[in-house]
């Protein structure tokens, strides 16, 4: 049986470090800033730390918690209602780049890792003016 990707990064212990570095510096580095404000009209971080955790380990090949809590694993679903620009998704992926690089955590699977990363945050960038904001806001 192949390893799992979660396998590959330790297990759930090392996933919710990751999601809470990750966190840590969405509300302290600058490429966070409107990370943060799109958190805050939502439910807040402390909710996306543990919605973060539970979609990721269903989405790593851990447990699904994710699912078993609301039933799907649809990413795009899950962002349907927040305005996503390049730079927003761009942000995203330097936040979690350098949680992972605090973590040490590296190694071909984590390559692959960033890659999956990089193509899911593009899909999630949607058309801003149906927003009523600028193309580039």
């Amino acid at each position: 049986m192949p390893k799992r990707m979660i396998d590959h990064i330790g297990g759930e212990e090392p996933l919710h470090k990751l999601v809470e570095v990750f966190y840590d510096l969405i509300e302290t580095l600058p490429e966070g800033e409107k990370l943060r404000k799109l958190h805050l009209r939502g439910h807040g971080l402390d909710h996306a730390r543990v919605e973060q955790f539970n979609f990721l380990s269903g989405f790593l090949g851990g447990r699904r918690y994710y699912e078993e809590k609301h039933g799907h694993m649809d990413v795009k679903l899950m962002h349907a209602h927040v305005p996503i620009s390049q730079q927003d998704a761009e942000n995203w992926l330097t936040c979690m780049d350098q949680a992972l690089i605090q973590l040490k955590l590296s190694g071909p699977e984590v390559e692959k890792l960033r890659g999956i990363f990089r193509r899911i945050s593009m899909l999630l960038v949607n058309d801003l003016t149906e927003w009523g904001l600028p193309r580039n806001a």
